[in-house]
């Protein structure tokens, strides 16, 4: 097995499944996550992922209003069997002071990014959204290359009648919205970090 000494054993999971209690007390990897009391290990993240995260935290941080704030890479718990940590994530105020936490609630959130990388497709397009609309986190965004490696980001507001998310915008290399606040992001600034 690729990763694994001789004689090293995988982990067995309990009966129900691990919970957010485990995912903080464990010795685990640096940004696992906890999908349906599993844990989802990140492989090292590609050079367009940082550098993305990094250039939409820095745009989002220069325009955010002051009842919000924005962060990277923060465990959020959506269930006892859940806790996502989106790329980027915009925040309530209120929250943000607590230099202590490491994990926010879900109803602390307002806008969860995903940036897509290979080996997360699935769950960013179908998995994280979904359990993002299910805890009521009212926008949700995604970036990602197309086939003909133009920066698209897709953005979503939550239905409040159903609970789901609803498309409000499919932007290609510069990002323009009014909500949840407004912001303008040249996405293809990337490739001159």
């Amino acid at each position: 097995m690729t990763g694994m000494t001789a004689g090293q054993r995988w982990p067995i999971p309990p009966h129900d499944g691990y919970t957010a209690y485990e995912l903080l007390t464990l010795d685990l990897p640096s940004h696992t996550e906890l999908i349906d009391a599993n844990f989802v290990f990140r492989p090292p993240q590609s050079n367009f992922h940082s550098l993305m995260n990094s250039h939409v935290l820095e745009s989002l941080r220069a325009e955010c209003p002051g009842e919000l704030r924005v962060r990277r890479e923060m465990a959020v718990r959506l269930s006892d069997q859940t806790v996502l940590e989106p790329d980027v994530l915009v925040i309530k105020a209120d929250r943000a002071g607590d230099h202590d936490l490491v994990i926010f609630a879900s109803d602390d959130v307002v806008l969860a990014i995903e940036t897509m990388s290979p080996s997360s497709r699935e769950r960013d397009r179908d998995t994280k959204p979904h359990k993002y609309a299910g805890v009521g986190i009212p926008y949700f965004w995604r970036i990602e290359r197309d086939d003909d490696q133009r920066y698209v980001a897709y953005t979503y507001e939550l239905d409040q009648a159903d609970g789901r998310y609803r498309p409000t915008g499919t932007y290609v290399n510069r990002l323009t919205v009014d909500q949840p606040f407004p912001v303008d992001i040249d996405l293809t600034e990337i490739d001159r970090l």
